[in-house]
């Protein structure tokens, strides 16, 4: 893809339906568990990424077979029965988070020593209250430069289980790495949280994915959780939603067009908090139906509003996009943990509002964006897929909006730009 990508406006309201690619954050979860299960798991609706494709990479190095057939969206996974095969591995992750967090984890269940590591942006990433837990369980693991960001250095000896403590106020992935591989621990697991807990959305998918292969575990307190020894067993085959991430922006795209896209294969129900993003534009003014297989949004007249997105935090950049095209100011916030993610998303959203012209507040916790004439602008997209999808919707209305390094969307969507196309093309 080229350097830029000039966004072309739409001639008229949006209408259409799109089905996003599978969830990301479900299709790393299922690979981890599948890994450790006993048998082989078919796993089927896969998101092809760069995020999915480290992952993969990583468990075939780590002695795990697994079979990837990207045309297909499907993967078979010849699980481990909680025993890691090889007693070495070198993992780069590039700037995949739940894969380094989730691998490290990984590791620890196994018999060697292993290397986790990313790019520049990687190395910025805080990974050590998920290596101060494991120490907590016995597990031989550092930070290898001191900064308490990757690298990372795992010399395993199996994981022993006993108590554990981690903060959740960085980030949620820390708490489903550690569930997700106490079952293969050898004695009973607690983990006690401590703090707030940002993103609680995904550790209800993590526990999803984990039921759907036999293993339940114990909260013996709204933040104590107790998980026994036990083997995941293979569903046979598992079938991922697409991501409701992905779909935000879709959403998006009919609220600042005041059209009516759908996007296929969600519903109200679906395991992914994201796909809440709906309420807030509800409290919008957009109308939403509601269907066993899909939801529509009908773009109506929008109203600023004040939002805590800390459970939907993933969405901040989509309606940062959205905001601007609402009457009044909207105000973002309780997402202080976002600085955390593929760049300072918070930094980043001022940024880039304030190169078209925008009034933008920021605290350590939030924006507050004040609609405003939008000036034409290269936004800079500082390596993060998100930044990309959200900022190009602006260019749906704004003549003279391009996207820097585009080819950044491979992380989670690939086909981002060529699907935003073709629903440009379904105006009315």
């Amino acid at each position: 893809m080229s350097d830029t990508y000039q966004v072309q406006p739409v001639s008229g309201p949006l209408n259409g339906a799109v089905r996003p690619p599978g969830s990301k954050s479900i299709t790393n979860r299922a690979l981890i568990v599948a890994a450790l299960a006993e048998g082989q798991t078919e796993l089927t609706g896969v998101l092809d990424s760069r995020d999915t494709q480290v992952m993969i990479e990583s468990l075939n190095r780590l002695g795990i077979n697994v079979d990837h057939d990207p045309e297909n969206c499907t993967v078979v996974v010849q699980g481990c029965g909680g025993q890691i095969p090889a007693s070495e591995a070198s993992l780069w992750l590039e700037n995949s988070g739940t894969s380094i967090r989730f691998l490290t984890a990984l590791c620890s269940v196994g018999q060697g020593e292993f290397q986790l590591d990313g790019n520049a942006r990687m190395r910025q990433r805080p990974i050590q209250d998920l290596i101060d837990a494991l120490a907590q369980l016995g597990v031989d693991v550092s930070c290898e430069s001191g900064t308490g960001c990757p690298p990372v250095r795992v010399k395993a000896r199996g994981l022993l289980g006993g108590e554990t403590a981690i903060a959740g106020n960085v980030s949620s992935q820390y708490l489903s790495a550690l569930l997700m591989v106490a079952p293969a621990a050898l004695g009973p697991t607690t983990i006690t949280i401590q703090g707030e807990m940002v993103s609680r959305p995904y550790l209800d998918i993590t526990l999803g994915v984990m039921a759907q292969f036999g293993v339940t575990i114990d909260r013996v307190q709204n933040d104590v959780w107790r998980i026994l020894p036990q083997t995941y067993q293979r569903p046979g085959a598992y079938d991922i939603e697409p991501d409701a991430s992905a779909a935000s922006y879709f959403f998006a795209a009919a609220a600042i067009t005041g059209g009516s896209v759908t996007v296929d294969g969600l519903n109200q129900d679906a395991l992914q908090g994201d796909i809440n993003f709906i309420r807030v534009l509800e409290d919008m003014g957009c109308d939403i139906k509601r269907d066993r297989n899909s939801i529509t949004v009908h773009g109506k007249p929008l109203k600023g509003i004040d939002v805590d997105m800390n459970e939907i935090s993933d969405t901040a950049q989509t309606l940062a996009a959205v905001a601007l095209f609402a009457e009044g100011p909207t105000c973002i916030r309780n997402v202080a943990h976002i600085r955390h993610k593929e760049t300072d998303r918070l930094s980043a959203i001022a940024t880039e509002l304030k190169r078209m012209g925008i009034q933008v507040e920021e605290t350590d916790d939030s924006v507050t964006i004040h609609p405003g004439e939008i000036q034409p602008a290269v936004i800079e997209t500082y390596d993060d897929h998100r930044m990309a999808m959200s900022f190009a919707l602006v260019g749906l209305k704004v003549p003279g909006i391009q996207i820097a390094d585009p080819g950044c969307t491979a992380k989670t969507y690939p086909r981002f730009f060529d699907d935003l196309e073709w629903l440009c093309g379904q105006t009315s």
